[in-house]
């Protein structure tokens, strides 16, 4: 199931305050910025981890990519896999699951494995894979008409934290663009900073839905500091269409925003292209992962 929804707005204007057309997208070969740090949320490839999952995390991971991000969680399997199974894939090639995307249940109720189905297990299976990490991944139409919605979901954050936290994991949210457009005379967004527990939740800031929201995310990461230890790296292509495009291809200023990586709170990246129009996603995001060889963090 597709779990992005483009909704357009005209937002370019306000992004280019803070991007720039173009940046260093590479510096002296013995250098590897924060490469070696990046991770992979799985979501890109999956296509290929239908048709092979063991083979495709191996790619991944000869790219350069151990630090992966799940998705596809349900009763208690990963695209066909035990928990037990993706342990010893990922414990054979040297990769770690660092975090996993999860769902709120509100619209699929059957769906086990999600914030109100199961909830519990679906933390016990991510403690056992050894994950930090356990994110809120996206909100339906229907789970978002009124600022009431987010306020619910504040709610329902803070009591899943508490369940993560006993299995020794963190509670994040991970944005779309929505969150960040008027509702109710409220930004949807900053009602979550403002109602979610700063213990029990932590945001996982996507920087290509902020800069096609027309949002700067320094200026979060100053207002909230401390609030984001995980990044989606993904770029946004110039033009009228805002399409994804691999990371050092687009319009973001990643050393500007990497500079700010302390004052985020940043503790782990993940590369993203949600889709791409080459159809070669492998070859986009080795273009990401050898781009940012050139960034470094100040």
């Amino acid at each position: 199931m597709e779990r992005r929804k483009f909704i357009r707005n005209a937002g370019i204007a306000s992004v280019l305050a803070f991007v720039s057309p173009s940046i260093l997208a590479s510096c002296s070969s013995n250098v590897q910025g924060v490469a070696g740090e990046a991770g992979l949320q799985i979501y890109t490839l999956r296509k290929s981890l239908e048709e092979d999952f063991k083979g495709t995390i191996e790619r991944a991971a000869k790219i350069g990519y151990k630090n992966l991000e799940l998705f596809n969680y349900s009763n208690g399997k990963y695209f066909g896999n035990s928990i037990k199974e993706v342990k010893s894939i990922f414990n054979n090639l040297g990769v770690k699951a660092k975090s996993s995307h999860v769902l709120t249940g509100w619209s699929m109720p059957d769906n086990v494995g999600t914030m109100t189905n199961d909830w519990e297990r679906t933390v016990a299976d991510a403690a056992e894979l050894g994950q930090s990490y356990i994110v809120c991944a996206y909100l339906f139409d229907s789970e978002r008409k009124s600022i009431d919605d987010y306020k619910n979901l504040s709610d329902l954050l803070n009591s899943c934290g508490e369940t993560a936290k006993e299995y020794g994991l963190q509670m994040a949210y991970h944005n779309h663009d929505f969150e960040f457009m008027k509702l109710d005379g409220e930004i949807p967004y900053d009602l979550l900073l403002s109602e979610c527990d700063l213990n029990l939740v932590k945001f996982e800031l996507d920087l290509y839905w902020t800069a096609r929201a027309g949002v700067d995310p320094i200026q979060y990461f100053k207002d909230n500091e401390g609030r984001f230890p995980l990044w989606h790296v993904k770029d946004m292509a110039a033009g009228e269409d805002q399409f994804f495009s691999a990371v050092g291809e687009g319009v973001i200023d990643w050393k500007n925003i990497f500079n700010h990586a302390s004052t985020a709170g940043l503790k782990q990246f993940f590369v993203e292209q949600d889709d791409t129009k080459s159809g070669k996603p492998f070859e986009e995001i080795t273009k990401s992962y050898e781009y940012l060889k050139g960034i470094k963090k100040s």
